[in-house]
């Protein structure tokens, strides 16, 4: 009977023990949330912005938390002014736009990239929005050339920033580190894909040796990296903490991230039958329960242990320039000079002032103050994903007595 009272003690304890050091495990990760919300806010509101900051709070556990957070950071992280955005696609954007079909079509099968639930009718909107998006920016840069999986990467942005930004972030986006993906071949594509197996070779040479028996290849990664894992995930949650860690990284971190994959799987890998058909279906089926945080870490880890440049000695790497490698440093030094927005609004209300004591008939001035709102509006509209996007039809209704207080 003490034997049995003496267990059912030890039990008891051992569950206040856990319970207590759960609490504390708690109390601990909202304390770092607590503090990583107010050091955004410090850099955010610093001059020049802290970016250094910004990319620490993408990069560790948790990335930016919010979509809330993201709509102010991730315009930080790629040098763009939100109050300096372009403007909405024109009607004529569809016009004898040679990629017009392909974009449509790709489009059309994307269902699965907007949320659950979402109404059709909405939906069908954001698809139009995302098909004027991806033309326009391709009218306005010549240089770049749609590929398949693109809109993968668009779509995520338009569901947490809305579609003006959109366009100015992914045009960022797209003539750095994703440029590479978007030359007219493949060929600079397959030379980051190529990265692949020689990160493996450094970190677990036996692995690598296996791959290379089975002549797998790179290929199963392909729609891993070209959409940063947009494609391949299914909860939104883990692509918006990808997307978090990418931004702030260097362009070639997808190709390292793919790598801690592999790594994390390698008992599998190595335990199926070492042919191209087993090993390629294997790693082609991307799990969905993959551990992101530890897997973030790693591929940071990684990216220190055997960066691109030391990677690049390998004869199979040296043949190729990438112009979003290349390009990169002359990148972040461009965002280290950002002013933070309550000086950027300034400045744009000073241009509204001026703009608006030039002398102009007094008939004009009815319009002058209709495309002030207007653009009042298309600033709003901006910072708002695709949830808020209601509001922002209405924002019209009461913008003559609300927006032209904000001046």
């Amino acid at each position: 009977m003490k034997k049995g009272k003496k267990r059912h003690q030890q039990i008891a304890n051992g569950s206040r023990a856990t319970g207590n050091a759960n609490g504390r495990r708690h109390e601990e990760h909202v304390s770092l949330k607590k503090q990583k919300l107010v050091d955004i806010h410090q850099a955010l509101n610093s001059d020049p912005v802290g970016i250094e900051t910004l990319r620490r709070a993408a990069v560790t556990e948790g990335g930016l938390l919010t979509d809330d957070i993201r709509r102010k950071v991730w315009p930080k992280l790629l040098s763009v002014n939100v109050y300096n955005l372009p403007a909405k696609p024109g009607k004529d954007v569809r016009e004898n736009h040679k990629d017009y079909n392909q974009v449509l079509l790709d489009v059309r099968r994307s269902m699965r990239r907007f949320p659950r639930g979402m109404r059709v009718d909405e939906r069908e909107v954001l698809q139009e929005q995302l098909i004027d998006i991806i033309l326009d920016i391709l009218r306005r840069n010549p240089q770049l050339h749609y590929y398949q999986g693109y809109h993968d990467i668009v779509v995520t942005f338009l569901l947490v920033v809305g579609e003006r930004m959109t366009l100015a972030l992914v045009e960022k986006l797209s003539n750095h580190h994703l440029r590479d993906f978007m030359d007219p071949t493949m060929d600079s594509t397959k030379h980051i894909l190529n990265y692949l197996m020689p990160i493996l070779e450094q970190v677990q040479p036996e692995l690598h040796d296996f791959m290379v028996r089975a002549e797998v290849g790179t290929i199963f990664a392909l729609s891993w990296l070209i959409t940063w894992y947009g494609h391949v995930l299914s909860d939104f949650r883990h692509v918006l903490r990808l997307y978090d860690f990418f931004l702030a990284s260097h362009p070639f971190m997808p190709i390292y991230f793919a790598a801690v994959i592999v790594l994390h799987r390698s008992e599998e890998v190595m335990s199926t039958d070492c042919d191209m058909a087993s090993v390629h279906h294997l790693l082609s089926q991307i799990p969905q329960d993959l551990p992101y945080e530890a897997l973030v870490t790693r591929a940071q880890n990684l990216f220190t242990q055997c960066p691109p440049t030391q990677l690049a000695q390998s004869a199979a790497l040296q043949r190729r320039h990438s112009i979003a490698f290349s390009s990169f440093k002359e990148f972040q030094i461009t965002t280290l000079r950002q002013r933070p927005d309550s000086i950027l609004r300034q400045q744009l209300r000073k241009r509204h002032s001026t703009h608006l004591a030039l002398p102009t008939p007094t008939s004009a001035t009815p319009t002058a103050t209709k495309q002030l709102i207007k653009m009042a509006v298309w600033g709003i509209s901006a910072t708002l994903g695709a949830a808020a996007l209601a509001v922002a039809q209405t924002a019209m209704d009461w913008a003559p007595e609300f927006l032209l207080r904000l001046f």
